[in-house]
Protein backbone atom coordinates (compact mmCIF):
# COMPACT_ATOMS: atom_id res chain seq x y z
CA UNK A 1 0.00 0.00 0.00
CA UNK A 2 1.68 3.06 -0.70
CA UNK A 3 -0.10 6.51 -0.45
CA UNK A 4 -0.50 9.87 1.95
CA UNK A 5 0.49 9.24 5.00
CA UNK A 6 0.21 12.63 6.23
CA UNK A 7 -0.31 16.57 5.15
CA UNK A 8 0.04 19.83 5.88
CA UNK A 9 -0.88 23.41 4.25
CA UNK A 10 -0.41 26.76 4.64
CA UNK A 11 -3.05 29.95 4.09
CA UNK A 12 -1.54 33.29 4.49
CA UNK A 13 -3.84 35.19 6.72
CA UNK A 14 -3.92 38.47 4.43
CA UNK A 15 -7.28 38.59 1.92
CA UNK A 16 -8.44 41.38 -0.61
CA UNK A 17 -12.05 41.18 -2.04
CA UNK A 18 -12.66 40.85 -5.77
CA UNK A 19 -15.28 43.92 -4.88
CA UNK A 20 -11.97 45.75 -4.38
CA UNK A 21 -10.09 45.29 -6.82
CA UNK A 22 -12.97 45.85 -9.04
CA UNK A 23 -13.95 49.35 -7.80
CA UNK A 24 -10.31 50.19 -8.73
CA UNK A 25 -10.81 49.43 -12.45
CA UNK A 26 -14.80 50.85 -12.16
CA UNK A 27 -16.36 47.14 -12.79
CA UNK A 28 -19.07 45.41 -11.52
CA UNK A 29 -18.08 43.47 -8.70
CA UNK A 30 -21.36 41.59 -8.51
CA UNK A 31 -20.80 40.43 -12.33
CA UNK A 32 -17.09 39.13 -11.87
CA UNK A 33 -18.34 37.37 -8.44
CA UNK A 34 -21.11 35.92 -10.23
CA UNK A 35 -18.93 35.32 -13.22
CA UNK A 36 -15.90 33.73 -11.12
CA UNK A 37 -17.48 32.68 -8.64
CA UNK A 38 -14.86 34.29 -5.86
CA UNK A 39 -15.08 36.91 -3.49
CA UNK A 40 -12.05 37.47 -1.99
CA UNK A 41 -8.35 35.23 -2.22
CA UNK A 42 -5.31 34.65 -0.11
CA UNK A 43 -2.42 36.92 -0.48
CA UNK A 44 1.26 36.39 0.34
CA UNK A 45 3.20 38.65 3.44
CA UNK A 46 6.32 41.17 1.90
CA UNK A 47 8.22 38.73 3.34
CA UNK A 48 6.71 35.35 2.23
CA UNK A 49 7.16 33.12 -1.17
CA UNK A 50 6.57 30.25 -1.83
CA UNK A 51 9.46 28.43 -0.56
CA UNK A 52 8.53 29.76 2.77
CA UNK A 53 5.16 28.53 2.66
CA UNK A 54 6.20 25.33 1.38
CA UNK A 55 8.44 25.45 4.54
CA UNK A 56 5.26 26.40 6.63
CA UNK A 57 2.89 23.10 5.40
CA UNK A 58 5.78 20.83 5.09
CA UNK A 59 6.84 21.18 8.47
CA UNK A 60 3.28 20.86 9.63
CA UNK A 61 2.52 17.24 7.11
CA UNK A 62 6.00 16.14 9.11
CA UNK A 63 4.89 17.29 12.67
CA UNK A 64 1.34 15.93 11.81
CA UNK A 65 2.99 12.17 10.83
CA UNK A 66 5.15 12.22 13.33
CA UNK A 67 8.04 11.27 10.80
CA UNK A 68 11.60 12.47 11.45
CA UNK A 69 13.08 14.85 8.61
CA UNK A 70 16.05 11.84 8.54
CA UNK A 71 13.35 9.64 7.14
CA UNK A 72 12.59 11.33 4.14
CA UNK A 73 14.51 10.54 0.79
CA UNK A 74 12.81 12.19 -1.90
CA UNK A 75 11.59 15.75 -1.74
CA UNK A 76 9.74 17.54 -4.92
CA UNK A 77 8.76 20.95 -4.98
CA UNK A 78 5.72 21.93 -7.80
CA UNK A 79 5.78 25.50 -8.29
CA UNK A 80 5.24 28.39 -11.47
CA UNK A 81 6.49 31.00 -9.03
CA UNK A 82 9.87 29.30 -7.69
CA UNK A 83 11.92 32.41 -6.01
CA UNK A 84 14.93 31.41 -7.94
CA UNK A 85 15.29 30.72 -11.35
CA UNK A 86 18.38 28.72 -11.14
CA UNK A 87 19.01 27.55 -7.60
CA UNK A 88 16.04 24.73 -6.70
CA UNK A 89 13.51 25.23 -4.29
CA UNK A 90 13.49 21.94 -3.13
CA UNK A 91 17.11 21.72 -1.41
CA UNK A 92 16.49 24.98 0.52
CA UNK A 93 13.51 23.34 1.89
CA UNK A 94 15.58 20.35 2.32
CA UNK A 95 18.24 22.60 4.93
CA UNK A 96 15.66 24.30 6.06
CA UNK A 97 13.74 21.37 7.51
CA UNK A 98 16.82 19.55 8.92
CA UNK A 99 16.69 16.17 6.00
CA UNK A 100 20.21 14.54 5.66
CA UNK A 101 22.21 15.17 2.35
CA UNK A 102 21.27 11.63 1.38
CA UNK A 103 17.71 12.70 -0.50
CA UNK A 104 16.44 12.94 -4.15
CA UNK A 105 15.45 16.42 -4.86
CA UNK A 106 14.21 18.54 -8.09
CA UNK A 107 11.02 21.18 -8.59
CA UNK A 108 8.85 20.69 -10.97
CA UNK A 109 7.01 23.33 -13.23
CA UNK A 110 3.75 22.42 -14.62
CA UNK A 111 1.64 25.15 -14.08
CA UNK A 112 -1.69 24.01 -11.67
CA UNK A 113 -0.29 20.23 -11.68
CA UNK A 114 3.07 20.80 -11.07
CA UNK A 115 3.03 19.25 -7.43
CA UNK A 116 0.22 16.23 -8.51
CA UNK A 117 2.69 15.40 -11.67
CA UNK A 118 5.77 15.15 -9.27
CA UNK A 119 3.19 13.09 -6.82
CA UNK A 120 3.30 10.33 -9.25
CA UNK A 121 7.04 10.51 -9.39
CA UNK A 122 7.34 9.63 -5.97
CA UNK A 123 4.40 7.14 -6.24
CA UNK A 124 6.91 4.84 -8.36
CA UNK A 125 9.53 5.57 -6.03
CA UNK A 126 7.64 4.58 -3.33
CA UNK A 127 6.43 1.27 -4.80
CA UNK A 128 10.39 0.43 -5.93
CA UNK A 129 11.91 0.92 -1.97
CA UNK A 130 14.00 3.92 -2.92
CA UNK A 131 12.79 5.50 -0.01
CA UNK A 132 10.97 5.38 3.12
CA UNK A 133 9.13 8.64 2.60
CA UNK A 134 8.68 10.94 -0.04
CA UNK A 135 7.83 14.71 0.77
CA UNK A 136 6.09 16.77 -2.32
CA UNK A 137 4.90 20.37 -1.47
CA UNK A 138 3.08 22.60 -3.91
CA UNK A 139 3.54 25.96 -3.46
CA UNK A 140 2.47 29.50 -5.21
CA UNK A 141 2.41 33.15 -4.51
CA UNK A 142 0.36 33.84 -7.99
CA UNK A 143 -0.59 36.68 -9.28
CA UNK A 144 -2.34 38.13 -12.69
CA UNK A 145 -1.01 41.76 -14.08
CA UNK A 146 -3.04 44.22 -12.76
CA UNK A 147 -6.73 45.24 -14.56
CA UNK A 148 -6.22 41.12 -16.03
CA UNK A 149 -8.86 38.17 -14.92
CA UNK A 150 -6.16 36.69 -13.62
CA UNK A 151 -6.03 39.12 -10.80
CA UNK A 152 -8.79 38.29 -9.16
CA UNK A 153 -8.17 34.09 -8.94
CA UNK A 154 -4.41 34.20 -8.84
CA UNK A 155 -3.58 33.79 -4.90
CA UNK A 156 -1.14 32.25 -2.42
CA UNK A 157 -0.88 29.08 -0.54
CA UNK A 158 0.94 25.89 0.09
CA UNK A 159 0.02 22.41 0.39
CA UNK A 160 2.58 19.39 1.66
CA UNK A 161 1.80 15.62 1.63
CA UNK A 162 4.09 13.07 2.68
CA UNK A 163 4.20 9.56 0.79
CA UNK A 164 5.24 6.20 2.27
CA UNK A 165 3.72 2.82 3.01
CA UNK A 166 3.06 2.25 6.70
CA UNK A 167 0.33 3.94 8.50
CA UNK A 168 -1.53 5.27 4.97
CA UNK A 169 -4.23 7.25 5.46
CA UNK A 170 -4.95 8.02 1.99
CA UNK A 171 -4.33 4.87 0.07
CA UNK A 172 -3.31 5.66 -3.72
CA UNK A 173 -5.63 2.94 -5.67
CA UNK A 174 -5.12 4.00 -9.13
CA UNK A 175 -3.34 6.68 -10.74
CA UNK A 176 -3.11 7.79 -14.37
CA UNK A 177 -2.04 11.96 -16.46
CA UNK A 178 -3.66 13.17 -19.52
CA UNK A 179 -1.16 15.41 -21.41
CA UNK A 180 -0.84 17.23 -24.67
CA UNK A 181 0.42 20.76 -25.98
CA UNK A 182 -2.34 22.92 -25.42
CA UNK A 183 -0.37 26.68 -24.60
CA UNK A 184 -3.78 28.19 -22.41
CA UNK A 185 -1.14 29.47 -20.23
CA UNK A 186 2.29 30.86 -20.06
CA UNK A 187 5.26 33.03 -19.14
CA UNK A 188 8.44 33.40 -20.92
CA UNK A 189 11.62 33.55 -19.43
CA UNK A 190 12.06 37.30 -17.98
CA UNK A 191 8.30 38.28 -18.34
CA UNK A 192 6.66 39.43 -15.13
CA UNK A 193 3.00 38.70 -15.70
CA UNK A 194 1.98 34.85 -17.52
CA UNK A 195 -0.52 35.23 -20.51
CA UNK A 196 -3.27 33.09 -20.90
CA UNK A 197 -6.04 32.57 -23.99
CA UNK A 198 -8.88 34.04 -22.17
CA UNK A 199 -12.17 31.65 -23.46
CA UNK A 200 -9.69 29.10 -24.69
CA UNK A 201 -9.08 28.27 -21.46
CA UNK A 202 -12.32 26.48 -21.45
CA UNK A 203 -13.35 23.88 -23.87
CA UNK A 204 -10.28 23.28 -25.38
CA UNK A 205 -8.10 23.17 -22.39
CA UNK A 206 -9.61 22.65 -18.42
CA UNK A 207 -12.66 20.81 -19.86
CA UNK A 208 -11.01 18.59 -22.44
CA UNK A 209 -8.42 17.69 -19.82
CA UNK A 210 -10.23 17.20 -17.02
CA UNK A 211 -13.17 15.00 -18.99
CA UNK A 212 -10.72 13.05 -20.61
CA UNK A 213 -8.51 11.88 -18.01
CA UNK A 214 -11.42 11.26 -15.04
CA UNK A 215 -13.20 9.54 -17.88
CA UNK A 216 -10.21 7.10 -18.51
CA UNK A 217 -9.63 6.44 -14.41
CA UNK A 218 -13.39 5.41 -14.32
CA UNK A 219 -12.81 3.18 -17.27
CA UNK A 220 -9.39 1.80 -15.80
CA UNK A 221 -10.90 1.52 -12.29
CA UNK A 222 -13.82 -0.07 -13.33
CA UNK A 223 -15.84 2.37 -10.98
CA UNK A 224 -18.78 5.05 -11.26
CA UNK A 225 -19.04 8.45 -10.22
CA UNK A 226 -21.53 7.19 -7.48
CA UNK A 227 -18.61 5.07 -6.00
CA UNK A 228 -17.44 8.48 -4.79
CA UNK A 229 -18.20 9.75 -1.52
CA UNK A 230 -15.92 12.94 -2.55
CA UNK A 231 -14.31 14.31 -5.49
CA UNK A 232 -11.60 16.64 -5.97
CA UNK A 233 -10.90 19.09 -9.37
CA UNK A 234 -9.19 21.91 -9.96
CA UNK A 235 -10.38 25.22 -9.27
CA UNK A 236 -8.99 27.28 -11.25
CA UNK A 237 -12.67 29.65 -10.51
CA UNK A 238 -15.89 28.62 -8.84
CA UNK A 239 -17.74 27.46 -11.82
CA UNK A 240 -15.59 25.10 -13.89
CA UNK A 241 -15.06 22.51 -11.10
CA UNK A 242 -19.15 22.06 -10.55
CA UNK A 243 -19.81 22.16 -14.30
CA UNK A 244 -17.09 19.56 -14.75
CA UNK A 245 -18.55 17.42 -12.31
CA UNK A 246 -21.80 17.23 -13.52
CA UNK A 247 -20.56 16.50 -17.13
CA UNK A 248 -19.24 13.69 -15.47
CA UNK A 249 -21.58 12.06 -13.58
CA UNK A 250 -20.76 13.62 -9.54
CA UNK A 251 -23.18 15.67 -8.14
CA UNK A 252 -23.01 18.63 -5.79
CA UNK A 253 -22.81 16.61 -2.98
CA UNK A 254 -20.05 15.17 -3.31
CA UNK A 255 -17.76 17.83 -4.37
CA UNK A 256 -18.98 20.55 -1.74
CA UNK A 257 -16.62 19.83 0.72
CA UNK A 258 -14.08 20.50 -2.05
CA UNK A 259 -14.99 23.87 -3.49
CA UNK A 260 -12.80 26.00 -1.63
CA UNK A 261 -12.92 28.51 -4.51
CA UNK A 262 -16.78 28.37 -5.67
CA UNK A 263 -18.57 27.37 -1.95
CA UNK A 264 -16.80 29.24 0.29
CA UNK A 265 -15.92 31.92 -2.02
CA UNK A 266 -12.10 32.04 -1.34
CA UNK A 267 -9.36 31.66 -4.12
CA UNK A 268 -6.04 29.35 -2.75
CA UNK A 269 -3.13 28.47 -4.78
CA UNK A 270 -2.63 25.00 -4.80
CA UNK A 271 -6.60 24.29 -4.98
CA UNK A 272 -6.84 20.96 -6.33
CA UNK A 273 -4.39 19.71 -3.62
CA UNK A 274 -5.94 22.38 -0.80
CA UNK A 275 -9.48 20.81 -1.68
CA UNK A 276 -7.63 17.94 -0.85
CA UNK A 277 -7.07 18.98 2.00
CA UNK A 278 -10.08 19.95 2.92
CA UNK A 279 -12.17 17.31 2.08
CA UNK A 280 -9.64 15.08 4.25
CA UNK A 281 -11.13 17.21 7.19
CA UNK A 282 -14.58 15.25 6.45
CA UNK A 283 -13.54 12.22 4.75
CA UNK A 284 -14.11 8.62 6.72
CA UNK A 285 -12.66 5.02 7.02
CA UNK A 286 -13.28 2.81 3.93
CA UNK A 287 -14.74 6.06 1.96
CA UNK A 288 -13.07 6.55 -2.19
CA UNK A 289 -12.17 10.07 -3.36
CA UNK A 290 -12.24 11.11 -6.59
CA UNK A 291 -8.84 13.53 -7.61
CA UNK A 292 -8.22 14.93 -10.74
CA UNK A 293 -6.24 18.46 -11.30
CA UNK A 294 -5.24 20.18 -14.07
CA UNK A 295 -2.40 22.27 -15.27
CA UNK A 296 -1.71 24.75 -18.18
CA UNK A 297 0.25 23.47 -21.19
CA UNK A 298 -1.34 20.98 -20.94
CA UNK A 299 -2.85 18.16 -19.00
CA UNK A 300 -4.63 16.29 -15.84
CA UNK A 301 -3.33 14.00 -13.06
CA UNK A 302 -5.97 11.56 -11.73
CA UNK A 303 -6.30 9.54 -9.25
CA UNK A 304 -8.57 7.59 -6.82
CA UNK A 305 -7.74 7.23 -3.49
CA UNK A 306 -9.28 5.29 -0.20
CA UNK A 307 -9.35 6.79 3.11
CA UNK A 308 -8.24 4.51 5.89
CA UNK A 309 -8.16 4.46 9.73
CA UNK A 310 -5.06 6.46 10.09
CA UNK A 311 -6.94 9.52 8.49
CA UNK A 312 -8.09 10.06 12.24
CA UNK A 313 -4.29 10.59 13.26
CA UNK A 314 -3.59 13.31 10.82
CA UNK A 315 -6.53 14.88 10.33
CA UNK A 316 -6.46 18.55 9.97
CA UNK A 317 -9.07 21.11 10.53
CA UNK A 318 -9.38 23.27 7.47
CA UNK A 319 -11.63 26.59 8.94
CA UNK A 320 -8.66 28.05 11.30
CA UNK A 321 -6.56 29.79 8.23
CA UNK A 322 -10.07 31.70 7.28
CA UNK A 323 -10.53 32.61 11.12
CA UNK A 324 -7.68 33.91 11.38
CA UNK A 325 -7.97 36.13 7.95
CA UNK A 326 -7.51 39.93 7.75
CA UNK A 327 -8.79 42.01 4.24
CA UNK A 328 -6.20 44.07 2.99
CA UNK A 329 -6.39 47.44 0.50
CA UNK A 330 -5.93 47.05 -3.15
CA UNK A 331 -2.16 49.34 -2.44
CA UNK A 332 -1.43 46.95 0.00
CA UNK A 333 -1.98 44.29 -1.99
CA UNK A 334 0.41 45.73 -4.99
CA UNK A 335 2.97 46.30 -1.97
CA UNK A 336 2.72 42.67 -0.74
CA UNK A 337 3.00 41.59 -3.96
CA UNK A 338 5.98 43.21 -4.72
CA UNK A 339 4.37 45.27 -7.73
CA UNK A 340 5.30 48.37 -5.72
CA UNK A 341 7.62 49.33 -3.15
Amino acid sequence: MVGIVSYGFYIPTSRILTKDIAAVWEKDAGVIEGSLGVRQKAVAEVDEDSLTMAYEASQQALLMGNISPKDVGVIFVGSETHPYSVNPTSTILGEFLGVSNEYLAFDTQFACKAATGAMMAATGLMQSGFAKHALIAASDKATGKPHDALEYTAASASVAVVLGTERVALEIVDMLSFSSDTPDFWRREGIRYPSHGGRFSGKPSYFHHVTAASTAILEKTKKKPSDFAHAVFHMPNGKFPLQVASALGFDEKQIERSLIVGDLGNSYTASALMGLASVAEAARPGELIFFCSYGSGAGSDAYVFRVTKHIENVRLPFDVPAANSHTISYPQYLKQMGMIG
